[in-house]
């Protein structure tokens, strides 16, 4: 068994099933409590369940980028109330009552860009699944962006790779400094089955060990991960 089998093995153990990508409309609960409360599905992997469902993990997608989900979560639901959370809506709404919206994720006049440009997108895909380097042709989509989406929007098994992951894998020894994104994508990738259900677990187990054991210099070198690869 490799080592980022191990790793993945040790987390579910100590964390259990994540339930991600959060969904403000249903009512579930984190397993972990860290973060948001609602929305999640633990073991459930039939989500997204229907267009409306896949269109906001895209949307949230976009409004997490430099921010926690807890805030995200807030722009959800002010965007809900406001024209609801669907491409047409979105195109159709005034720009300054969508940056308002919007503003508890911060960098809300480029994230408002971003959600209308993307929309447009969207709507031309006319129900289809997007190829990666279309999505990373949207303006405002880079690859934690891209994967987020194909991974918890239509279920693809494109592993999101986030400063959380790279934290937790330098201090396993696993990558060194100069590690960039495609290149840790790829270690994953190379070593995990391609089955989007591990790969959302392992993201989302990764990012709440990091939240505990690495979210401030000195990272965590030391807790229960720590010499796993030695």
């Amino acid at each position: 068994m490799n080592e980022l089998k191990q790793i993945y093995n040790k987390l579910l153990k100590a964390y259990g099933l994540q339930g991600w990508w959060p969904l403000v409309g249903h009512d579930g609960c984190n397993p972990t409590k860290t973060g948001s409360v609602n929305g999640y599905h633990p073991g459930d992997y039939s989500f997204p369940k229907d267009v409306g469902q896949r269109f906001e993990i895209c949307v949230g997608a976009i409004l997490t980028q430099n921010t926690g989900w807890p805030q995200v979560e807030k722009a959800l639901v002010n965007l809900d109330k406001v024209c609801g959370i669907s491409p047409n809506e979105l195109l159709d709404i005034e720009e300054d009552k969508l940056k308002q919206a919007i503003k508890p994720a911060g960098y809300f006049n480029q994230k408002a860009r971003k959600l209308k440009q993307f929309a447009e997108f969207y709507l031309e895909l006319d129900g289809r699944i997007p190829l990666r380097d279309e999505l990373l042709g949207v303006w405002g989509i880079g690859p934690e962006t891209a994967d987020s989406i194909l991974l918890y929007a239509f279920s693809v098994p494109s592993f999101v790779v986030d400063a959380y992951t790279k934290r937790v894998l330098l201090g396993l020894g696993l990558i060194g400094d100069d590690a960039g994104y495609d290149d840790i994508k790829d270690l994953f990738e190379s070593h995990i089955d391609k089955d989007f259900k591990i790969y959302q677990e392992y993201h989302a187990l990764l990012v709440e060990h990091a939240k505990r054991f690495y979210s401030k210099k000195p990272y965590g070198v030391t807790d229960f991960l720590a010499g796993l690869s030695k």
